[in-house]
């Protein structure tokens, strides 16, 4: 009777264990989660200095589908950082929003015709430090939107999508960097669109054990407005391993952008300059 009882009491779990359905295994997520810190304080020091403290949160999500022909991969990449030095306010010191998606279904081989959406902005304000009165960007000023179409060669490490038919949208939604005409807008316009080609390289590799290298270049060229100058974004990634938790990463990023003015502090004339970016950080990575 016992046994009897304990059948019972089992069947629907049995049954249940049985009739579950499978793991959805389409999906492929990977993410890590980092934080760099550093803090400097002192306290009669003869040698001189300033007592400081900066940090730099990165967050890095991919999330791909694959079904047969079609694949969509999805990027997310977010960084934050800030410096505080003594007796002078919290500042910025990185701040990027990137997020990327692309549909694809299988032509031939390694070619896949395919569509791309790239979004990019920041999270706050940005400020000519000392001049905090004023800022010279903000969230969504500005914010591009890339759209193309086109092939798109891709393998387990590399990619390369190329698209003859893009558009490149520019927003300055910000009323007094729209008036005066930041990032290639017309004075008092919020809007720039651009017809042109983008081109968007990633590869990734191990380079030695515990040592992961990663890169984006974003190329876009339009056709209607100097084709030959061409506007670049170049981002780059070493990941060095620790243990489990803890971790090295060295980031740089290179742009330049033919719309964007960059004011000389000598002169106060404006004029397209390559802009770059590198961060080297010692700190805790959590993957997910």
């Amino acid at each position: 009777m016992r046994k009897l009882l304990t059948l019972l009491l089992l069947f629907p779990l049995i049954t249940f264990a049985q009739t579950e359905s499978p793991k959805d295994t389409l999906w492929t997520t990977t993410g890590t989660a980092t934080l760099n810190f550093s803090q400097v304080s002192l306290s009669n020091w003869a040698a001189g200095g300033k007592s400081s403290m900066s940090g730099v949160m990165i967050f890095n999500l991919a999330a791909n589908y694959k079904k047969d022909k079609l694949s969509w991969d999805n990027t997310f990449d977010f960084r934050y950082g800030f410096l505080k030095e003594e007796d002078v306010d919290l500042r910025k010191s990185d701040d990027n929003i990137d997020i990327s998606s692309k549909l694809g279904y299988l032509a031939k081989g390694n070619w896949n015709y395919a569509g791309l959406l790239n979004f990019k902005s920041q999270f706050a304000a940005g400020y000519n430090y000392p001049d905090t009165d004023n800022a010279i960007s903000k969230f969504m000023a500005p914010g591009y939107l890339t759209l193309g179409l086109g092939m798109d060669y891709k393998t387990d490490n590399f990619s390369a999508m190329l698209a003859p038919v893009s558009g490149k949208f520019t927003f300055v939604t910000d009323d007094a960097l729209s008036e005066a005409g930041a990032f290639g807008v017309d004075p008092g316009s919020k809007t720039r669109s651009e017809l042109g080609a983008t081109v968007k390289f990633e590869y990734k590799t191990d380079i030695m054990k515990n040592v992961a290298f990663n890169t984006k270049l974003d190329l876009f060229s339009n056709y209607l407005d100097k084709p030959g100058n061409i506007d670049v974004d170049w981002t780059a990634k070493i990941n060095m391993k620790v243990n489990d938790y803890l971790s090295a990463n060295v980031v740089t990023q290179l742009i330049y952008d033919d719309d964007i003015d960059i004011i000389d502090p000598d002169t106060g004339e404006g004029s397209p300059k390559i802009q770059f970016m590198e961060m080297f950080g010692v700190g805790l990575t959590f993957k997910f």
